[in-house]
């Protein structure tokens, strides 16, 4: 209803999980996505990073209630131009649809702070981790929800060999060595869901 109420929007369409919006967003080709960050299935960093895989123009506002750097950074990451508080008025959420759509980024004014302090707080690392692929960010992912090597390939649909090969790379890249490591990188990236 509030984008609605918008004379210059129109919402177009709406999804129930992050799957269904990544389906809507190619159908519709919207030129914003409201996305909220926790959603089944697939959420909302998931679905940020395939949709723009896909639909390169279409921007996206993330919607959360996580205030922390790492839920932030993570989106931003994904490729979300702007990032809003739930709690936030909604003049607001209009404001960084309008900025977003006219190419511009948004950050809610009550986050800018805690990105700027860790972006101002950060030590250069000359140990930084490599990029994961997209695999292998998917094998870390299932490894910190505690499937086996046999519960990763199925569910991957690859070769449990492949599964500790990606393991090994992650371990190498990442410098991690336990489950329990895995786990709490992961945790700190902001890439596992309350559920």
């Amino acid at each position: 209803m509030l984008v609605n109420a918008q004379w210059d929007m129109e919402v177009v369409g709406e999804a129930c999980d992050g799957n269904v919006a990544l389906q809507q967003a190619k159908t519709l080709n919207p030129d914003v996505v409201v996305m909220d960050i926790s959603m089944p299935n697939l959420n909302g960093v998931q679905a940020t990073e395939r949709l723009k895989a896909v639909c390169p123009r279409t921007k996206i506002v993330a919607l959360s209630s996580y205030s922390d750097e790492a839920h932030i950074r993570q989106i931003l990451a994904s490729g979300a131009s702007s990032y809003v508080l739930k709690r936030t008025i909604a003049e607001e959420l209009i404001r960084a649809i309008r900025i977003v759509a006219d190419g511009g980024v948004y950050l809610d004014p009550s986050i800018a702070g805690v990105v700027a302090s860790g972006y101002a707080n950060s030590v250069p690392n000359d140990k930084a981790p490599e990029h994961l692929s997209k695999r292998e960010h998917e094998v870390l992912l299932d490894v910190a929800y505690g499937y086996t090597n046999k519960e990763v390939a199925d569910r991957l649909h690859m070769s449990v060999k492949t599964v500790e090969g990606h393991k090994a790379r992650i371990r190498e890249k990442l410098d991690l060595s336990t489950r329990a490591e895995i786990v709490r990188y992961a945790l700190r990236q902001g890439w596992m869901q309350d559920d």
